[in-house]
């Protein structure tokens, strides 16, 4: 009687353990269409901002920079979610030490680019002189150096998804998740290098790479769904 007691308290434990990690792998899920849908609309319909000569950050100048500024804490509360549930998920697994330590470096990094935002610049807001500012302020400076610090996060992590998939036998997952970091990369040494539209590279680069983390966080939480009704059945 006492051990079926202690079976079952085991089991509402363990159920209760997948619940909140499947929660807070929704919230890693979530991260990317709500930063990209906030980001994109305001690229398309803000006066001034032009995404080949721009980076999502700069949206967060000017009357209206308060939304992305929103963005950036808020997604990076989800992304800090998400990485809490990336290691009750893959706790034990290979890479599943890093790669969510990396997601935690990656969303303190956009709550701190939401809260050290850009200076004006190059057209943008609409009246700020073309060009690039002629200082640059402290905030801006330590906006560069938090975003530089998040970008290389979350490269290293889609890399180490690579490697986690690939030792788990999912050869087209890790295949795509090594190619994303390296989309990222490439996308983000095109735009530091001076390259032609390199705001649009470094955009379609870090979505590319949030989307699949995403992706991860979803596939995750499905597993822990399937694995859930598992133990029901047994």
């Amino acid at each position: 009687m006492t051990g079926t007691r202690t079976n079952i308290r085991q089991a509402i434990g363990e159920n209760a353990d997948r619940a909140r990690t499947r929660a807070l792998l929704a919230c890693g899920v979530a991260a990317t269409p709500v930063f990209a849908v906030v980001s994109l609309a305001q690229a398309f319909t803000r006066e001034g901002f032009d995404l080949l000569r721009h980076p999502l950050s700069m949206l967060s100048v000017g009357d209206l920079g308060w939304l992305q500024i929103t963005n950036f804490l808020v997604c990076g509360v989800l992304t800090i979610a998400g990485a809490l549930g990336l290691h009750g998920a893959m706790r034990g697994s290979p890479g599943g030490t890093w790669a969510p330590r990396l997601m935690l470096i990656n969303g303190l990094g956009m709550l701190a680019a939401g809260v050290f935002v850009m200076d004006p610049g190059d057209g943008f807001p609409a009246g700020t002189p073309l060009g690039p500012s002629a200082t640059l302020s402290t905030h801006a400076l330590l906006h560069l150096v938090f975003g530089s610090i998040a970008f290389a996060a979350l490269i290293a992590a889609c890399l180490v998804l690579g490697r986690h998939f690939s030792r788990a036998g999912r050869r087209g997952h890790a295949i795509a998740s090594r190619a994303a970091g390296l989309i990222f990369a490439a996308g983000e040494l095109w735009a530091i290098s001076g390259g032609r539209a390199g705001s649009l590279t470094l955009c379609v680069g870090v979505l590319t790479a949030m989307a699949w983390v995403s992706l991860t966080a979803a596939t995750k939480r499905a597993e822990l769904a399937a694995a859930g009704r598992s133990a029901v059945i047994a």
